[in-house]
């Protein structure tokens, strides 16, 4: 996978810059029957007010079904493609088993079509095969972690992420996040092996609006560029300091270092806060 810069031939184009993978099957269309159609709410409520200010709807696509709880046990599946999703930085994997069902997975990095993958306790410790955290080896590198038993991943899920489990006490393993957070989850949460691929996805400059608002961003203006009447930073001679000990939200409301996490049931897992920047 590479990163391709456009010729200036245009000021949009001027920085633009975008993925070649060799690895995604460009040939293949979605599979139909774990394809939905995405009904987003792009930022409006149920009367059509706009409520989500830098939303919109954005490109029209559809949703892949990803299976994130990796429960089908001890049945070996072949890797039919890897293919790309607009939902998600990372890419996918279409999975046939060989009793003839399919199901999309997140594609790890090293996993390429013709692979085998397995979940469940006799599956290999190689990328793409999903098992409890009880039976994997302290340092392994893994993503698509379970919070809670049988519920499916929730952690480590965007593209070139881990997670590696540090060590085993009780009933709970030390998981290590990308955030440097250390955290317990319990051993029975099922995880998949390896690192999530399309590591370079956060190095492409989008270079144009146009392309934020395919990816259903609206514009967003900065409260010091408006008027006092539309935002508490607005007005003033010229670039003018905030004038107010924190900056605000239009509504008020301090932000940038707030802390707005209250004291939650899940907090008493938690043995190391993530990394201070």
């Amino acid at each position: 996978m590479a990163i391709r810069k456009m010729k200036a031939m245009t000021n949009g184009t001027r920085h633009m810059s975008y993925l070649v993978s060799e690895e995604l099957d460009k040939n293949v269309r979605p599979e139909k029957s774990l394809t939905v159609p995405l009904n987003s709410a792009y930022g409006r409520d149920n009367y059509g007010h706009r409520t989500g200010r830098n939303r919109q709807k954005g490109h029209k696509r559809m949703y892949r079904i990803i299976d994130f709880k990796r429960n089908k046990l001890d049945i070996p599946a072949k890797v039919a493609s890897i293919q790309y999703d607009p939902n998600r930085t990372a890419n996918i994997a279409l999975l046939h088993y060989v009793d003839g069902e399919k199901r999309y997975i997140l594609a790890p990095k090293g996993l390429v079509a013709g692979d085998v993958v397995m979940a469940g306790a006799n599956a290999e410790i190689k990328p793409g095969n999903a098992l409890k955290l009880k039976d994997m080896p302290v340092g392994t590198q893994i993503h698509n972690i379970e919070l809670q038993i049988a519920k499916g991943g929730q952690l480590v899920r965007s593209a070139g992420t881990s997670a590696r489990l540090v060590a085993k006490e009780g009933t709970y393993c030390h998981i290590e996040l990308p955030s440097g957070e250390l955290r317990l989850i319990h051993k029975e949460c099922m995880a998949t092996i390896g690192e999530i691929g399309n590591a370079e996805h956060q190095l492409v400059s989008i270079g144009k609006a146009g392309r934020n608002r395919n990816m259903g961003r609206r514009p967003h203006v900065r409260g010091s560029a408006m008027n006092p009447c539309d935002h508490p930073h607005g007005g003033g001679e010229g670039r003018s300091p905030i004038g107010r000990k924190s900056p605000v939200t239009p509504w008020g409301k301090p932000t940038l270092g707030k802390k707005t996490r209250g004291k939650k049931a899940s907090d008493k897992f938690i043995v190391r806060r993530k990394k201070k920047k």
